[in-house]
């Protein structure tokens, strides 16, 4: 029995399913997880010594690579100085600053702990000024486990099939309206009947839960046209795509400005992190300034906030993103060119540094009815192989993956040398 199964078998005694984390389980894919020892640059070693090509990145967050120096240094200094106050830092007002100078929508922004945390909050704060109760998400598209948002939901939840968790009351979700990712014909519908109800939308603008789906074109401004008629507010769930497609997020590279927006992964450097913020009229409702309340014991927290800011300071450099993107389509693109050459019928999504891959026939996946029907059973196979030629993609066919900063020409080449020699025995 290797190291990483006897530590599954451990964990299933204390922790349920043996992980912190739903899709970490393996569920979707089969067999059992790898436990990771460690991380340097683009690799993680598992425990049993095996050192992998990480397109997973923590989920996103490792934009410049595991362990990199500038951030392992901010953090030492700030943990030098203690791990938690509780109380306001000079930090907090940086990173703050560092958001707002990053993303344009954005004139106030309130740090939190985690993605679930900001979106959760976003929708209080919608709620509040608009005050209306409906919102609007769409299918495949997951934004945390807030009772609210656990509703055809993607990610973990699509891998295991259930589109709304056990333990969610009724009257959590009924004012919870779903339609089809990219269907601007349903939404125009949904307004026309319920628009003057509807407190926001909350959307992926890049869908990261259910594989890697592209907004259609006009869809995101149909969206923006929709709450200016309406009166709702936009919520745009940056958490994955923020600083991950353009240094902007999202909202930059498709030129749309939301009410609000959610983030995290990135802001935190690899620490738990999060945060929401939009319009100054609107964010001043938030508790002390307003009456919506919102609190967090380590909200702002110095760790995340220094590992958050040098990570964003090195984001921002001139030209930090131009090969990165270049990788990331080279990778899609050549894995596509070595499917094509084995037979298999596939369709592989990029933008920015994130990329999908679906087994399908299918001549588009643009929503998650058409991520549904793609060869799950296919994609497993992929992925044990891809694992055991040592290259660590996620463990589901409803993520996306990530490039970084440090995966290079020849770990690009690596990676295709190995998807050529599994293409073949799928």
């Amino acid at each position: 029995m290797n190291r990483s199964l006897e530590l599954f078998s451990a964990a299933a005694r204390v922790i349920p399913g043996g992980v912190n984390s739903p899709v970490r389980a393996f569920k979707g894919v089969g067999g059992s997880p790898r436990f990771i020892a460690e991380a340097s640059g683009a690799f993680v070693t598992d425990v049993d010594g095996k050192r992998y090509i990480d397109y997973v990145g923590s989920w996103g967050p490792m934009i410049l690579g595991h362990a990199p120096q500038s951030v392992i240094a901010a953090v030492q200094q700030a943990a030098a100085k203690g791990t938690s106050y509780g109380a306001p830092t000079e930090a907090e007002i940086q990173l703050a600053e560092k958001i707002i100078e990053l993303v344009p929508s954005i004139e106030m922004v309130r740090l939190v702990n985690s993605g679930t945390e900001a979106t959760m909050s976003a929708l209080r704060l919608a709620r509040a000024a608009t005050g209306r109760d409906a919102i609007v998400k769409f299918e495949g598209c997951y934004h945390g486990h807030a009772d609210a948002l656990l509703v055809a939901a993607g990610s973990g939840a699509a891998t295991f099939g259930v589109p709304s968790s056990p333990g969610v009351p009724e009257g959590a979700a009924k004012d919870t309206l779903t339609l089809p990712y990219n269907d601007i014909d349903a939404l125009k519908a949904l307004f026309a009947q319920r628009g003057g109800e509807i407190a926001a939308i909350i959307v992926e603008p890049v869908a990261g839960n259910m594989g890697c789906v592209l907004p259609q074109p006009g869809f995101l401004q149909a969206l923006r046209e929709v709450c200016d008629q309406s009166g709702a507010l936009l919520i745009l769930d940056e958490v994955m795509t923020g600083f991950r497609v353009a240094l902007g997020g999202a909202q930059a590279l498709y030129d749309i400005k939301p009410d609000l927006t959610t983030l995290g992964k990135v802001i935190g450097g690899g620490l738990p992190v999060g945060a929401y913020g939009g319009r100054r009229d609107i964010m001043e409702q938030i508790s002390p300034a307003g009456p919506v309340y919102q609190a967090g014991t380590l909200s702002g927290n110095p760790l995340a906030t220094a590992a958050g800011l040098a990570t964003l300071e090195a984001i921002s450099q001139p030209g930090f993103y131009d090969p990165i993107v270049a990788r990331c389509a080279q990778l899609v693109e050549g894995i596509g060119q070595r499917l094509d050459a084995a037979g298999i019928p596939h369709l592989g999504y990029h933008v920015g540094t994130m990329f999908g891959l679906f087994f399908t026939e299918q001549s588009a996946v643009r929503n998650f009815s058409e991520a549904a029907k793609a060869d799950h059973e296919r994609f497993k196979t992929w992925f044990h192989g891809m694992l055991d030629e040592g290259v660590y993609l996620a463990p589901s066919g409803y993520e996306a993956g990530f490039v970084s900063a440090v995966h290079d020409d020849d770990l690009i080449e690596q990676t295709l040398a190995a998807a050529e020699r599994v293409a073949k025995t799928l």
